[in-house]
């Protein structure tokens, strides 16, 4: 009787990004896009958590479209700030990609200290549209005291699912 063993491989994902003190450091359109997603925040509902979130998405056009967290009492039905940008920008820009997406908040609308970081549901929207785009989408985390940039959703999001 012959028995066949498996080879057994260690691998490891490895994450690369780069990390920003302030806005002033980065590149003048991811500063504008940044600034958008700050300012979106103000356009948030959020009577309950009163977490205020913005996101910002730059289009292939060079339109950005703006998105708030949008909270209700019959939790879950509200919206995150990423999703609700990135349906508005997919509705009003059908046939355009989403080439970046900035996400800024904090209590009270008072930016937080660490950069604001994405839901699974919104990191998932993401791998979609840039699936769709056929491209890598950036995303822009932003904190008072840092930001962080990632060249492409699979660096917040690995193994992507897209079986479908």
């Amino acid at each position: 009787m012959k028995i066949q063993t498996q080879t057994m491989t260690q691998k490891e994902i490895r994450i690369g990004y780069t990390e920003y003190s302030s806005i002033a450091e980065m590149q003048p359109a991811d500063r504008e896009l940044a600034s958008e997603a700050i300012a979106a925040m103000n356009n948030a509902y959020a009577p309950y958590s009163h977490f205020h979130v913005g996101a910002a998405v730059r289009m292939s056009n060079s339109q950005i479209v703006r998105g708030s967290n949008q909270e209700n009492a019959a939790f879950p039905s509200g919206l995150c700030a990423e999703r609700t940008a990135m349906f508005a920008a997919a509705a009003k820009y059908p046939d355009k990609d989403m080439q970046s997406i900035a996400i800024a908040g904090g209590v009270y609308g008072r930016l937080a200290e660490q950069p604001a970081t994405p839901c699974g549901a919104c990191r998932q929207v993401m791998a979609q549209y840039q699936t769709k785009a056929g491209k890598p989408m950036s995303i822009i985390m932003i904190g008072s005291k840092k930001i962080w940039k990632f060249d492409r959703v699979d660096d917040i999001l690995p193994l992507i699912f897209d079986s479908i």
